[in-house]
């Protein structure tokens, strides 16, 4: 940053210092950065499109009139996670971090806004894209929390990357983490009931997605979120896998969403499944 950016930057609360590893690769030169049209708005933020250094970047914005401390926290622990997609810079007007423009949007609104269709070459060719992102982060020791497909961006090539890390966590030294996070539709058991978990209840998440993905179905669409969680929970409801499915994807699917989270696979193992798939 310049000197006269410099003088502009807020100084954070100790709640929101980003950690950093000595290089703070999240820092960028403010004149680089053009906020264009805003493109979504949030109870906390606003989505604007933009560029820096000429290149298209997505650009959240943080209502000051919405800032709190717990928030702040939140987008504190989102720029850590995403430093290696995004960047973070702090001025007087507000709190942004800009990231990788994805022009065809989310996953969710492709399939029902648009009434997109992945047939199953796409289908698996997405399947791989997020099975690689959110392997990357489990092997990095991060849970994302919150997986599904509204958290899925494209691109204009149909590139799939995995989004919104605002509630994902470095995962404790003891491996399982407590509280409920997360939306309740693709949300796995073990958090519904607030009880431990793991990086397991994203493979969880996963499944439910997939399925989403293959059907271009709501999870649960009869049921709202909260009757949905129930379910999940008391009954073991899972989605209706449709009858002519191909049978290792059913079985994926099956395996992901098991009740027992150590019965799960690991995204290790989903990247092979689907690679086998593909090739058949």
């Amino acid at each position: 940053m310049t000197e006269h950016v410099k003088e502009r930057v807020v100084s954070l609360p100790s709640c929101v210092e980003i950690p950093t590893d000595g290089i703070d690769v999240w820092e960028i030169d403010a004149r680089q950065l053009k906020i264009e049209n805003r493109i979504a708005s949030g109870s906390y933020a606003d989505l604007y499109r933009g560029t820096y250094c000429s290149q298209e970047v997505a650009i959240k914005v943080l209502k000051p009139e919405q800032i709190t401390r717990e928030m702040l926290r939140e987008f504190s622990q989102e720029v850590y996670i995403m430093r290696f997609v995004g960047v973070l810079s702090v001025f007087d007007s507000g709190i942004c971090a800009s990231s990788e423009f994805m022009a065809r949007g989310s996953i969710y609104d492709y399939l029902h806004k648009q009434r997109g269709v992945f047939k199953l070459p796409s289908l698996l060719k997405v399947a791989l894209d997020v099975s690689k992102g959110m392997n990357y982060l489990h092997q990095n020791n991060i849970i994302h929390r919150d997986l599904k497909t509204a958290n899925l961006l494209m691109d204009e090539n149909q590139v799939v990357k995995v989004a919104d890390f605002g509630v994902a966590r470095v995962q404790s030294q003891s491996g399982v983490m407590t509280a409920e996070t997360g939306t309740y539709r693709w949300m796995a058991p073990e958090v519904i009931e607030h009880k431990p978990y793991d990086h397991k209840a994203d493979v969880f998440s996963f499944g439910i997605s997939l399925w989403e993905l293959l059907t271009g179905e709501l999870p649960y669409g009869l049921l709202t979120p909260l009757q949905a969680a129930v379910a999940v929970v008391q009954k073991s409801l899972r989605p209706t896998i449709p009858k002519h499915t191909h049978p290792r994807l059913r079985e994926l699917l099956e395996r992901c969403w098991l009740q027992d989270p150590s019965q799960r696979p690991n995204f290790s193992e989903i990247i092979d499944i689907l690679k086998q798939i593909a090739k058949e």
